[in-house]
């Protein structure tokens, strides 16, 4: 019986290995960028090291005024564990994303890219549209759209990759 479970724990240990290097060989690097925010400029590899919620925005968006309090709130609950939230807005022109702001405060970095350059090395569809990427600076979640009824998953999924990040980093230590 002894010998069997250790059969048991030997090929479950196999199997997270396969997957954990299944998943570093799909890891796709997050594209840097440079863009103008309020107050200086705002570069991706500015980052390394955190975990960054990445957003791309709109003025005209609907549900991008259901998503700003989220990410205030994440934000404000996370930033100390090192996340990074970055909202790159895609109006063409600028006054609109200014109001947007006054109505609806960010509490996090917005950056501006109304030549829409980035979404495409994002290969951005639908705003909006958020990118967690990982302290190795890889993508490793995205998500369409925003509905605050997911707001409890996407939380729980923020936190978790704030965990693996920690534990990916004290393990190369």
């Amino acid at each position: 019986m002894f010998k069997k479970n250790i059969i048991y724990v030997k090929r479950i240990k196999i199997i997270f290995l396969l997957i954990s290097l299944f998943n570093l060989a799909n890891a796709k690097k997050a594209p840097d960028f440079s863009l103008q925010g309020d107050d200086s400029l705002i570069k991706l590899s500015q980052h390394s090291g955190k975990v960054v919620y990445l957003d791309f925005w709109a003025s005209w968006c609907v549900p991008c005024r259901q998503s700003f309090p989220f990410m205030n709130e994440m934000h404000n609950k996370y930033s100390q564990d090192g996340l990074k939230v970055i909202a790159i807005n895609l109006d063409t022109d600028y006054e609109k994303a200014s109001q947007f702001l006054k109505k609806i405060p960010a509490k996090f970095s917005i950056a501006y890219d109304p030549q829409g350059k980035v979404p495409e090395l994002y290969q951005v569809s639908v705003v909006p549209t958020f990118y967690l990427i990982n302290r190795q600076g890889e993508i490793v979640y995205t998500h369409k759209g925003f509905r605050r009824v997911q707001n409890k998953k996407l939380e729980t999924r923020i936190r978790q990759i704030l965990l693996k990040s920690d534990a990916e980093v004290s393990d190369l230590k």
